[in-house]
This record gives structure tokens, C-alpha cells and sequence, in this order.
């Protein structure tokens, strides 16, 4: 193996990390955002009404990307398997 292709593998490893944390993390952040500018607008400083939209938001995400999130891994790591011998040669 080469240190190309273990920077290859990397970076592949990497970008699909980044990718299934961002399709979780970014709808959090933006129902966070909402509820952050609604409190600002009524003036309620209530630290559970922020977390309680955001936990929801973040299952619900989990619940419709899931499969899909689990196939892309799946296809990640049967890329890898099929790589091995030509890492090893």
C-alpha cells in the first residue's frame, strides 16, 4: 500500500463521515435557529423549550435518512472488502 492510497482511503473515509454527521447536525441547527429567533422575539428564556424541538428534529432525521445512512456505510465498507487484495499486492 502506497501512502497515496492510504490518503485515498482517508479522505473517502473522511468525506462520508462528514456527510452522515452534516444530514443529522444541519436540520438540528436550523430548528434551533427558529427557536432561538422565537425566543428572541417573545422574550422567553427557558432552556428546555430550545432542546426538547431540536431532540425531536434530530430523531426524526435519524428515523427518515437511517436507511439510507446505513446503506451508504454498508457500501463503504463492501468497497473496502473488495479493495483489500490490491492493497496487500
Amino acid at each position: 500500500m502506497t501512502s497515496a492510497e492510504a490518503l485515498s482511503l482517508f479522505g473517502d473515509g473522511l468525506f462520508l463521515v462528514v456527510i452522515l454527521v452534516s444530514s443529522v447536525v444541519l436540520p438540528s441547527l436550523v430548528v434551533g435557529l427558529i427557536v432561538s429567533i422565537f425566543q428572541a422575539a417573545t422574550q422567553i428564556n427557558e432552556q428546555t423549550l430550545s432542546f426538547l424541538p431540536r431532540l425531536l428534529a434530530t430523531l426524526i432525521t435519524l428515523m427518515v435518512a437511517g436507511p439510507w445512512m446505513v446503506g451508504t456505510i454498508t457500501e463503504f465498507t463492501h468497497s473496502l472488502f473488495d479493495r483489500i487484495p490490491g492493497l496487500i499486492g
